[in-house]
């Protein structure tokens, strides 16, 4: 087996996954390292679903990321007859009096309705009796206010990250699985990536290890902060309110700016297994490491997300807990990405587009980081407002 590449791509989630694919598509030799087997529990990239969305209140530079992803999901599909992206359209919810902040934005609805207008998305906003008319099954306020995007939905992250680790293989990529980089240092104008099997090199590496950035960036650690979240999946009670009304055609994904300390957001029911719809708020109180976070939701961290963030707002979902993840945000301030060349050691790309509201644009991204491993400026989207020296500004 060859230890020189063109590329070594470091952590094969989301966006490692993408730029391996993408990298091996233009017929460059590559090689993939992960120390667990992708796709796994032990990172971002897992819960079955995740929302994407075309108008992000984080930012108008976000729209096109998204909006290329989703080409590239659907041309995958193709290929494959693999479903990995459904349009079943996306609710914010917002309102009067002190409202949870989401992703570090007071106003995320009207920040999102702007950028709907300034991207040409096609959206409408509804009045407190459109969304219970249209989605009875949202308790909402009176006076609250929504943002309805047709084109936005959900995607399958596992499926998306395997079917692009398939597709890579055959295209000569290489995929070392359960392997842990330990160093990379830049030498003689390439880059050496240490493992604990070997050492290989290459013309440049692309950095895409998630909540592990901090251990093999120690230089830049502190740019990264690490956040356990929960995901919880409730059951649903079909006496209180009919289950065609939280399958994905009648209860879309959804983000709900709550009167208390986070914000939640969730999925329907998408038809395996037991009726239940994923929930979940954010925390952004407490740090962690990948290494020593609690992976087990505990019973009360269940009924407290029972309590707080579901009995008032969804009657038809029940208290029974009928299954629960633990994931991670890798943040950085003002729930930025950084996409960029490392200063000064230029072989290495570091990819760190997460902070809570990446998967929808990993796609497109590993096709930027993959033209940048090329030698070329990315063609499709520009990663400008992502730079590390934008984090210093």
């Amino acid at each position: 087996m060859s230890t020189h590449f063109d590329t070594i791509v470091i952590g094969l989630g989301a966006f490692g996954s993408a730029t391996i694919y993408q990298l091996a598509k233009r017929g460059r030799a590559v090689m993939g390292i992960d120390r667990y087997a992708p796709p796994h529990t032990f990172g971002s990239t897992h819960g079955d679903t995740r929302i994407t969305r075309l108008a992000c209140g984080e930012g108008p530079m976000y729209t096109a990321t998204a909006r290329r992803s989703h080409e590239i999901w659907r041309d995958i599909e193709r290929q494959t007859e693999k479903q990995l992206l459904v349009q079943n359209g996306m609710l914010l919810i917002s309102g009067a009096g002190r409202r949870a902040a989401a992703h570090g934005k007071d106003d995320f609805l009207g920040n999102t309705i702007d950028v709907a207008r300034h991207n040409g998305v096609a959206h409408e906003t509804l009045s407190d009796a459109d969304i219970r008319r249209r989605f009875p099954a949202f308790n909402i306020g009176d006076g609250d206010r929504g943002y309805f995007e047709p084109g936005a939905g959900f995607v399958f992250p596992e499926d998306c990250v395997a079917t692009q680790l398939k597709l890579s293989v055959p295209l000569g990529a290489q995929i070392r699985i359960g392997e842990t980089v330990t160093r990379i240092e830049p030498r003689g104008g390439k880059v050496e990536v240490t493992t604990d099997r070997g050492l290989y090199t290459a013309t440049n590496a692309v950095l895409s290890a998630g909540p592990w950035l901090p251990q093999l960036l120690p230089q830049r650690k502190s740019l990264f902060t690490i956040r356990r979240q929960v995901l919880t999946w409730f059951a649903i009670d079909g006496a209180v309110m009919p289950l065609a009304q939280y399958r994905p055609e009648k209860f879309p994904v959804f983000y709900w700016q709550v009167p208390r300390r986070q914000a939640i957001y969730g999925f329907p029911w998408i038809g395996d297994g037991e009726p239940a719809v994923k929930l979940a708020a954010e925390q952004y109180d407490f740090e962690t490491t990948p290494d020593t976070v609690d992976r087990n939701v505990s019973e009360q961290e269940i009924r407290d997300m029972h309590h707080d963030y579901i009995a008032g707002f969804f009657p038809g979902v029940s208290d029974r807990c009928v299954k629960s993840a633990v994931c991670l945000y890798t943040c950085v301030d003002d729930a930025r990405f950084i996409v960029d060349r490392l200063p000064g050691q230029p072989q290495i790309i570091v990819a760190s587009p997460c902070s809570g509201h990446g998967f929808k644009h990993s796609a497109a991204i590993g096709e930027a980081l993959a033209e940048m491993a090329c030698g070329h400026a990315p063609t499709k989207v520009s990663l400008d407002a992502f730079r590390f020296e934008t984090e210093a500004a």
